[in-house]
């Protein structure tokens, strides 16, 4: 399943999301966003304005009935999108620290942890989180954002709608 469901969307994924990816680093995303800052810089009156975004417990924030809808979006075939979202709701679980293990609880958000799943689902369910705006970059490497927008005469407008979006 994860064999298919990886050549169903490797197409799909968002080029700017350097994690989970064959042949791609955190390297490959550092020099990307060096590259496109030092291409810039020698212009007169331009700099860089950088937003670093770290999300914390990122698979505990995928909603299901959202990533459905994403995944309708992306073309994946309904009984994918059908599959996935019956996995995500209503799982149970317990935590065991020690000895002690707490009682099972039903959760119907987020990805389990350590599900080889999880790292794709939400490339997937964050694979539109792009910049509209041709002086802007939005790099991703797996729960780490990166907004790097290129300021021309101060004008600072664009670069604070996308952190607006992005913080929204």
């Amino acid at each position: 399943f994860m064999a298919h469901l990886k050549k169903v969307t490797e197409q799909l994924l968002d080029p700017l999301q350097f994690a989970y990816r064959a042949n791609s680093s955190v390297d490959d995303a550092v020099n990307m966003g060096l590259n496109y800052i030092l291409q810039q810089l020698d212009s007169p009156g331009t700099y860089a304005q950088i937003l670093f975004v770290e999300f914390s417990l990122a698979f505990n924030t995928i909603i299901p009935g959202i990533l459905h809808a994403k995944l309708l979006n992306l073309t994946i075939p309904p009984a994918i999108c059908q599959w996935i979202t019956s996995f995500l709701t209503g799982r149970k679980q317990q935590v065991r620290l020690g000895g002690v293990t707490s009682g099972t609880r039903t959760v119907s958000t987020g990805a389990p942890q350590g599900c080889v799943l999880s790292p794709l689902l939400f490339s997937l369910y964050t694979n539109d989180c792009t910049s509209s705006d041709p002086t802007i970059k939005l790099l991703k490497f797996a729960d780490d954002t990166t907004l790097i927008g290129l300021i021309q005469d101060g004008d600072e407008s664009a670069y604070e709608q996308e952190v607006k979006q992005l913080v929204l």
